[in-house]
């Protein structure tokens, strides 16, 4: 209580300084301090800004009783100066949060490279140990297969990874079975109608097995986050971006003039128009995009489910990591079935130098697909040459799958969670922007501000302790001061 009388005496102290100054300059009548403040902003030609108070009829948004500054042509300006500021403020605001979407979504992107570029090597690096008969020729469709990846990843529409897989598996049949499952065939120059065969009989064949099918629903499964989430910050991006260029209407560039010049055209250059006036103006000005919030809301809770799944598992790492053994599951598989496998493809296919039709191919693979399905055809699959080869699938799989510490990628997990950390704080960003803009607009130590019409005494001064209440409307922000005129220079101000 004792503060608040103080405080009040303090302001009414001040108050009588600044008519007493008044009185004291108002045989100046200069408009210096106007004339400087409109030069320092660049709101327009100074030959508009009189050098003496004056009357101008023609006012529309300051008017005023008495002697003033402005003139029409200073009012047209400041409309045009402060829808600029403001645009440019809002800018500034939405420049901060679309850098963080737009540097976690390069962060992201970066991440899965790295772990693309490492599960890669893995997978190329098993060829050269493994199988080296067809190391070199399956290097591009290894490479194929993860350009795919990093596309899907990046969002693109248009690659879908069961394509992709099978056509990875496709290319890759013509080469294991010359040089694995035949391997007296690599000596004979390979047939293109041959090759071609292959990939195009590879499904019905079947020679690798369920591997192909489950390594595609693996992947679309766990790289789906990580392409949802390309995607949404793609789209919160281009949002921000529409922000930036958000129009305001012709009666909010009336008030935002009233709020922050009108003040100017008494001399008032260094006063801040009161917290309540500056809320209202701006959310005024703002409902557009305060309509945004709701969606906002829901966009941010959707990056934080997406991030929480990259966070809070290693789905996607496994899966990549996983590519490498699912691969080698299948060639082995290939092998361990070999006779059943060249049977087909000889009916089918012909032989290496035959060029089959597509109707007899067709033909002849309703026969073998039915002959493959039968309990006769498996049970030769546990002959004792194929015993050795799982022996041989077993040894294959003791490869070191682990890299060193040095060439890992970074974490996913970090990532995220940083990420999560930061989208937080913005989920209220649209519906906290007139706030955020009142901010700059405000200097909570002053005794006095401008309540649209005149010089009152702060509301932050008669809040309770403790407390800022924006509640009071421009018009009850406190006890109305007598009217300075308008050659009054504020001597605080100066």
């Amino acid at each position: 209580m004792f503060q608040t009388i103080i405080q009040r005496v303090d302001f009414w102290l001040i108050y009588l300084t600044v008519v007493l100054c008044g009185a004291s300059g108002a045989g100046v009548h200069s408009c210096h301090e106007v004339k400087t403040a409109f030069q320092l902003r660049q709101i327009g030609p100074l030959k508009w800004v009189p050098e003496a108070p004056g009357t101008d009829g023609e006012l529309q948004i300051c008017k005023h009783s008495g002697p003033s500054c402005c003139t029409r042509k200073m009012e047209d300006s400041y409309q045009a100066a402060v829808r600029r500021e403001t645009l440019q403020n809002i800018r500034s605001y939405s420049f901060e949060l679309k850098y963080l979407i737009v540097g976690h979504a390069s962060a992201f992107q970066d991440a899965f490279q790295s772990l693309l570029s490492f599960t890669l090597n893995l997978t190329t690096g098993m060829f050269d140990s493994a199988y080296e008969p067809l190391s070199q020729d399956a290097r591009p469709l290894v490479a194929d297969l993860f350009t795919e990846l990093s596309l899907f990843l990046g969002g693109d529409g248009n690659t879908s990874m069961e394509r992709s897989v099978h056509r990875f598996y496709d290319n890759l049949f013509p080469l294991v079975y010359r040089r694995l499952v035949n391997p007296g065939l690599a000596s004979a120059p390979p047939s293109s109608e041959h090759s071609e065969c292959l990939r195009m009989t590879r499904q019905d064949v079947n020679p690798f097995g369920s591997h192909p099918r489950v390594l595609a629903k693996g992947l679309t499964r766990a790289l789906s986050a990580g392409r949802a989430l390309s995607q949404a910050l793609v789209i919160g991006a281009e949002v921000l971006n529409a922000t930036e260029w958000a129009g305001l209407a012709r009666e909010c560039g009336r008030a935002l003039v009233r709020m922050q010049y009108c003040p100017h055209c008494r001399g008032l250059t260094l006063i801040r128009p009161c917290g309540g006036l500056c809320l209202n103006v701006m959310r005024g000005c703002l409902v557009g995009l305060s309509e945004l919030d709701g969606p906002w809301r829901r966009y941010v809770a959707l990056l934080q489910e997406l991030t929480g799944a990259l966070a809070g598992g290693h789905d996607l790492e496994l899966a990549l990591q996983g590519i490498r053994n699912h691969v080698n599951d299948a060639i082995l598989h290939a092998q361990l079935h070999g006779p059943r496998i060249s049977a087909i493809v000889d009916k089918v296919c012909g032989p290496l130098t035959d060029t089959p039709s597509v109707t007899s191919i067709r033909s002849t693979l309703k026969v073998m697909t039915s002959v493959s399905t039968s309990p006769t055809s498996m049970v030769m699959t546990s002959s004792p040459a194929e015993v050795t080869l799982g022996h041989l699938s077993h040894t294959r799989r003791s490869f070191p799958l682990k890299p060193s510490k040095n060439n890992k990628p970074r974490s996913l997990k970090k990532i995220s969670r940083e990420f999560m950390g930061y989208i937080q704080r913005y989920r209220s960003f649209f519906s906290a922007l007139p706030e955020m803009l009142c901010e700059s607009e405000m200097v909570v130590d002053d005794f006095t501000c401008w309540s649209g019409e005149d010089v009152v005494e702060s509301p932050l001064l008669t809040a309770a302790p403790g407390r800022i209440s924006w509640a009071t409307r421009p018009d009850q922000s406190g006890p109305e001061a007598p009217r300075l005129g308008a050659g009054a220079e504020p001597c605080g101000q100066r």
